[in-house]
């Protein structure tokens, strides 16, 4: 089952590269044919990552989401399913342009890490909540990379939408809306989750480690996004901006405070 994942992981990779090539094509010709393909390529690849998914999970004995890699390859599968569930919502295929290299990203950087299936360290090994809480975590970060994707489309497309072949900025700031009021009930069901967890792990619910604060700080930044375009107003270039700074938070806690940041959070990708 390891070596069906990672046969799935590659056609996967290459199914999304195709799609994204498409994708681009389509948006610079607008032909309904190319955006078939598109669209096609793009279920492939959500289609084929998930069966590696779901055999890494065999494979394990748990829920991917113990290291990078798996973590990883969890994020490009919420990031792919998020997009074309939205594409197929609004009838948006050019902003598979700007999502699908986020999730092509991913998969390119999980390569780069370690991918050999290891015992879960002594902090991981509740399963039901490590199921929850990552899982929590991949619909909200795969929601949020669309949003981000819209956001820089709307940013390009300007308040007078100068590109005609791209999706209106009323469109783009439709699918961003929608996105992150998806997104931010299930990161805040990260956090809640993961403060439970942690009284379970450590003996208390909140220790300002990085990962926590980094967490917290990204919520707080969509959580402002809402409430500055329900209760004030904010619409167009303002809100996009602050989907993008979101999304930045959100790369940042992913990677920084994995990587390169000591915390209690070090060890692995959530």
């Amino acid at each position: 089952m390891a070596k069906m994942s990672l046969y799935l992981f590659s056609a996967a990779f290459i199914a999304l590269i195709v799609a994204f090539g498409f994708h681009l094509w389509y948006t610079l010709k607008q032909r309904q044919g190319i955006g078939l393909l598109a669209t096609m390529f793009t279920w492939m690849g959500a289609l084929f990552l998930a069966g590696a998914w779901v055999t890494r999970w065999v494979a394990t004995g748990h829920a991917p989401y113990s290291n990078m890699y798996e973590y990883s390859m969890s994020f490009a599968l919420g990031t792919t399913v998020s997009y074309a569930i939205l594409e197929r919502r609004y009838h948006a295929r050019s902003l598979g342009t700007f999502v699908l290299p986020v999730a092509i990203g991913l998969l390119a950087y999980a390569t780069t890490v370690p991918s050999a299936i290891e015992p879960l360290i002594p902090a991981l090994q509740n399963q039901e909540l490590l199921t929850i809480h990552v899982a929590t975590a991949i619909i909200s970060y795969g929601v949020f990379a669309v949003a981000f994707g819209a956001a820089v489309m709307q940013l390009l497309q300007g308040p007078r939408s100068r590109f005609t072949r791209l999706p209106t900025a009323a469109t783009l700031e439709e699918v961003s809306f929608r996105a992150v009021v998806v997104g931010v009930p299930f990161f805040m069901l990260l956090l809640v989750l993961g403060a439970y967890w942690g009284n379970i792990a450590w003996g208390r619910y909140w220790a300002w480690d990085p990962k926590e604060t980094s967490a917290l700080v990204t919520w707080l930044i969509y959580a402002a996004y809402l409430h500055t375009r329900n209760l004030t107003g904010w619409r167009g270039a303002r809100s996009a901006l602050l989907l993008v700074v979101g999304f930045v938070a959100v790369l940042f806690t992913y990677f920084a405070v994995n990587l390169w940041v000591v915390g209690l959070h070090s060890y692995a990708g959530v």
